[in-house]
């Protein structure tokens, strides 16, 4: 059973992450390079202003630009890579933006899985693929209990129902192509809002609020009493390496659903992160708008994280306060000239030190 993130299983293994140019996997790439992993990314082209190009991860792995809705990009990156462990993360990943682009979002979240797991039937050596979905693939009730893995999907909003899509688009895959003997084991995991240096998201609480401080400006909080289940992005994706590394020893068992998300007094309001941001920054404030429009967003979404603690021994170990105060640590660095590769890899270090200790 993996309890720790162990370098020396990572050292020299093959590793293809989808989604590369993006937050959550420029991190990743990382994490990987510095336990020297041999990556290969696929990913659409990355922002200009992006973690991805301000901390230089191109440099760190073998970089291919291309779109998963197409499946010969898939199957080719695949065999290019001929991957030990697959990191499936290339999406589109915000909900907002899901309400103008659903058709491209169904597309790339749902029919891209599929494309993925596709050409991973046809991996000769591949052992583990993890598959990010997120904690909205749950039919949301916006009650206060958080939701186990064994609940249903479902989804509001185009995002949403893309991701419960994907997910049953992976146990479908799990059960007919990746349950046999000797076929890769297929685990599916969900985050809650991952947060850290270098997201620049539009549409993001904390990108958003980081963007105004740079500028000098107050940030205006549209809605300020809405939950959500936060926490810095590396406690997430220690999580999906644990899974990962169970995946590729043979373990069955981790080839399910699983969560990773905050300590339950880490579940916020808008209003106490806003606070928090604007505190670290310098006492800057924050103000609402007049009026608030814009699509439907969930209120409250937690999640029940007893499996990954129970089966993996993995919980955050970064408190949400500690969160916020390196993610105006990364920022505040990069823009005073700081090297955001070298502060990005300090935070990781001090994070996997940490995790360790147990």
């Amino acid at each position: 059973m993996a309890v720790v993130h162990d370098p020396s299983f990572w050292a020299g293994r093959r590793v293809l992450l989808t989604g590369h140019t993006g937050f959550k996997g420029s991190w990743l790439a990382l994490w990987l390079h510095q336990m020297g992993a041999v990556v290969t990314g696929l990913s659409l082209a990355a922002e200009e202003i992006s973690l991805f190009r301000q901390a230089r991860v191109e440099s760190l792995l073998t970089h291919i630009e291309g779109d998963i809705r197409d499946m010969a990009v898939a199957e080719a990156a695949v065999a290019q890579a001929d991957p030990e462990v697959v990191f499936h993360l290339a999406a589109q990943p915000l909900v907002r933006l899901s309400y103008d682009t659903p058709v491209e979002t169904f597309a790339t979240n749902v029919q891209g899985t599929v494309h993925v797991l596709d050409a991973c039937r046809r991996a000769p050596n591949l052992r583990a693929i993890v598959a990010i979905t997120s904690d909205k693939a749950y039919e949301n009730r916006e009650w206060v209990w958080p939701y186990r893995e064994c609940d249903p999907m479902g989804g509001h909003d185009p995002y949403s129902a893309s991701k419960g899509a994907a997910e049953l688009v992976i146990a479908a895959y799990r059960r007919s192509f990746f349950s046999q003997a000797g076929a890769p084991l297929l685990a599916s995991v969900r985050a809650g809002n991952v947060i850290g240096g270098g997201d620049w998201a539009l549409d993001r609480l904390v990108p958003d609020i980081i963007r105004a401080l740079i500028a000098g400006e107050r940030p205006l909080i549209r809605s300020p009493h809405s939950i959500r289940p936060w926490q810095h992005v590396l406690e997430a994706l220690g999580g999906y390496l644990l899974i990962a590394q169970a995946l590729a020893a043979g373990e069955a068992w981790a080839a399910e659903g699983w969560n990773f998300g905050p300590a339950d007094d880490d579940t916020q309001p808008v209003s106490w992160i806003a606070d928090r941001i604007t505190g670290h920054w310098g006492d800057a404030g924050w103000d609402q708008p007049d009026q608030v429009s814009g699509p439907h967003e969930a209120k409250i979404l937690k999640l029940d994280c007893a499996k990954a603690r129970n089966y993996l021994g993995w919980r955050p170990v970064w408190g949400l306060g500690e969160a916020l105060g390196r993610i105006v640590e990364w920022h505040k660095g990069v823009a005073e000239g700081g090297d955001a590769q070298a502060i990005s890899l300090t935070q990781l270090a001090a994070y996997r030190a940490l995790f360790q200790q147990g």
